[in-house]
């Protein structure tokens, strides 16, 4: 390892010091520099796919994944083979994150409602499952079967009639064993070898092999979320769950956090990917300068050191004046994942509220979420968390409602009606009222 290649003196700051540009600066999200080049290319692949469909699809898929590959669905002898050869280690893994996840997700149902609003009225809210649904896992650097879990479990429990699954194969034209497996256990049957923009496109407008969904969901690298995001704006597009885009963590640590649990949380979202990025706050300049040397000390062991060095040199230590600064930064930055690692952590998470999804004390690791404790870890990325949800059962329903009146009900309505409809202008309005109270029963 070369050391010189990343200074983390040079990524380590006092917030006091900063100006406001350089604050702002400071937290901008990495693929967000750059976003015209990429929407540029977003949006050519987009276009390809739309005119040219499977052809397209194909040809990117050879270009970034698998050279000879001649056809996008994984064939069901095939899915069979790979989930046999899964070793059962990895196999009672995904059994357990199912059975969370599940549990989780299923207390969750939505209820049907009904209600009398005025005698006579009756108004009800109903949920209906959503009737095609896009799963997009990622590939590429790691194989993500955590992430098949966190939208096919949603999507079984909603009872979506259609759930297809798409994701970059290997380059043998291959989905992972342990994928397989997990979208084996949430009745997953329908899946193709594509990811990408490509992919998102696919889904989005359908194409020879791949039918068209109705939403996306997913996370994915700055380009996949661009994809989902254009498809969105388009009326002949696609609804998409949220921008889940790059990851991205922010630690809260005190004086008296452990550097090594603050440095390994680090790690694990900076090892994502290039486009990662962590931001640790903490009030205490000695906790900085130890989680530095933990995290020299920690990246030496990591497979994809290259990958979360690359990341880290887009992060920033932080020093602040207090906690309540740290909090105030937090709420701004909205973090996708928010650790705090302090002492009374549970009163200060009360305070917390812009967040994807918060892990709460020493021994909650990011990591956990992520794989196991039951939480989705598809959330909001690029300061969204603000105003978007984490993923829920809910996402995979729309809700509808009606409303069913007697005569003697709209009559009891009638004149509220009428004055409003005449307020604004709306003769045909009024009429549609007034017109049934002029019948005579029969």
């Amino acid at each position: 390892m070369q050391e010189s290649t990343l200074d983390l003196q040079q990524r380590t700051f006092t917030w006091t010091d900063l100006a406001s540009q350089q604050r702002e600066e400071l937290l901008q999200r990495p693929t967000q520099r750059a976003s015209a080049e990429l929407e540029a290319t977003v949006s050519a692949i987009i276009a390809a796919v739309r005119e040219q469909g499977d052809a397209a699809v194909l040809r990117y898929t050879r270009q970034f994944d698998c050279p000879d590959l001649t056809e996008l669905r994984y064939p069901q002898e095939r899915i069979d083979a790979q989930v046999a050869i899964l070793d059962n280690k990895t196999r009672d893994a995904i059994d357990t994150a199912y059975a969370t996840i599940r549990r989780f997700h299923a207390a969750q149902q939505p209820q049907n409602l009904t209600v009398e609003t005025a005698p006579g009225i009756e108004c009800r809210l109903n949920y209906a499952p959503l009737n095609a649904v896009g799963l997009y896992i990622p590939g590429g650097t790691a194989v993500l079967p955590s992430t098949a879990l966190m939208l096919g479990v949603p999507a079984q429990l909603a009872g979506c009639p259609r759930a297809v699954l798409v994701s970059p194969p290997d380059s043998n034209g291959d989905l992972a064993p342990a994928l397989m497996y997990a979208a084996q256990k949430c009745g997953i049957t329908e899946i193709y070898r594509c990811g990408g923009a490509q992919a998102v496109a696919a889904l989005a407008y359908g194409t020879e092999s791949i039918g068209k969904v109705n939403k996306i969901f997913g996370p994915g690298n700055s380009f996949v979320t661009a994809a989902k995001q254009a498809v969105s704006q388009d009326p002949a597009g696609a609804a998409i769950d949220m921008p889940a885009g790059p990851s991205e963590l922010l630690v809260i640590a005190d004086a008296n956090a452990n550097p090594a649990y603050v440095a390994a949380d680090l790690l694990s979202q900076a090892e994502h990917g290039s486009d990662s990025q962590v931001i640790l706050l903490s009030p205490c300049a000695t906790q900085i300068t130890a989680v530095q040397q933990q995290l020299y000390q920690q990246l030496e062991q990591l497979s994809r050191q290259q990958i979360a060095r690359q990341a880290l040199a887009n992060s920033a230590l932080i020093q602040v004046a207090d906690l309540d600064e740290a909090v105030t930064i937090s709420q701004n930055y909205a973090p996708e994942h928010l650790s705090i690692q302090t002492d009374n952590a549970d009163d200060l998470a009360k305070r917390l509220t812009n967040a994807g999804s918060l892990f709460i004390g020493a021994y909650t690791p990011e990591s956990g979420g992520d794989y196991a404790t039951g939480t989705n870890h598809v959330l909001p990325t690029y300061g969204f968390a603000d105003t978007v949800s984490s993923l829920g059962l809910l996402d995979f329903y729309r809700r509808y409602t009606s409303q069913k009146a007697t005569r003697e009900g709209l009559a009891g309505l009638a004149d509220a009606i009428v004055a409003l409809a005449e307020a604004e202008g709306l003769d045909a309005h009024a009429r549609a009222v007034t017109v049934r109270l002029q019948e005579q029963e029969v």
